[in-house]
């Protein structure tokens, strides 16, 4: 009896070249060594700019200059901690500083926003005649450098010069007066800048719901507070953000305006206290520490707005 013979086993595949998955490592490889020399430009540039300053500066307000010898051998840097921090803390000076800034802060956004708001609102609609040439005229004052701005106004300011200090309600260089100056001031200038990026914002609303908006009967107005508005809500609130860190930096206005009076001190606000600290009384510690400070109450409320604007957007 033969057996039949048993069948040989299929030839088994040949393993699948590994060129084309080395090809791939090299590939991706060669994709992040682009990444990373397309952003070292970048990283040198934050580490230089931005890290190495806040840094010194840190170590700086850690420090302060004491006299030894009897005011003999000079002053000597002394690590004295935390003691910058407290001073300033602790400095009525700085205490008011803060309160002028949140008294213009409290003035200033929502003027400024409202009448951004409004003219870029204008602006978008379908009846404005010669667009652009009204967009030049409101941008034009941003253009305008922020010390000749604070000398043009400072003499439009000024008794017996110029003609608005007969005209507004309040003397721009008294003590309660001073405040709403600067924020016109400020106002002025600003105000065209955020109506370009509210104008911009609003040229990519889509063009359809406003058709089916004004097929439904909806006019102007509840046009732009139902649509409009609410889809540039992030831009708004990114505006938020800036206008809010420049309003805590508050310098060029008051310190144009101290040549005019002598109502606003040197330390107005908490950037003039900076500035009257390191090249006044050559106190850079005490600077360092309010610039420190002065980084984190910006940062913190910068992160409160984004906080408040995530939440909105949900």
């Amino acid at each position: 009896m033969t057996t039949a013979p048993i069948p040989a086993a299929p030839p088994r595949p040949a393993p699948a070249p590994a060129r084309p998955a080395r090809r791939a490592g090299r590939w991706a490889g060669r994709h992040r060594l682009a990444g990373a020399a397309l952003a070292a430009p970048f990283a040198v540039l934050l580490l230089c700019t931005v890290l190495v300053p806040i840094a010194y500066a840190l170590c700086l307000s850690l420090f302060t200059d004491r006299l030894f010898g009897l005011g003999f051998d000079g002053y000597r840097q002394v690590f004295t901690g935390f003691d910058n921090y407290a001073d300033v803390l602790g400095d009525p000076a700085a205490r008011d500083g803060v309160r002028n800034v949140a008294l213009y802060a409290l003035i200033h956004i929502p003027v400024m926003f409202l009448g951004a708001l409004v003219i870029a609102l204008l602006l978008d609609s379908v009846t404005v005649r010669m667009r652009q040439l009204w967009s030049l005229a409101v941008f034009l004052p941003y253009a305008v450098p922020g010390v000749i701005a604070g000398l043009i106004w400072g003499y439009l300011y000024s008794p017996g010069i110029g003609p608005l200090n007969d005209v507004l309600p309040f003397d721009p260089f008294g003590q309660s007066g001073v405040l709403p100056a600067v924020v016109n001031m400020a106002t002025w200038q600003w105000t065209g800048y955020n109506t370009i990026i509210f104008y911009t914002a609003l040229q990519t609303v889509p063009r359809e719901v406003l058709e089916a908006a004004r097929a439904d009967g909806a006019g102007a107005l509840r046009t732009a507070l139902a649509i409009k508005l609410p889809m540039i809500r992030p831009t708004i609130f990114v505006a938020l953000v800036f206008t809010t860190i420049g309003s805590l930096q508050l310098f060029t206005e008051p310190m144009v305006l101290r040549t005019f009076t002598g109502t606003v001190t040197s330390t107005w606000t908490p950037s003039l206290y900076i500035y009257d600290a390191a090249f006044v009384s050559n106190d850079y510690g005490r600077a360092a520490a309010a610039s420190i400070l002065l980084a984190l109450a910006s940062a913190l409320l910068s992160a409160l707005v984004m906080r408040l604007s995530t939440r909105r957007a949900r």
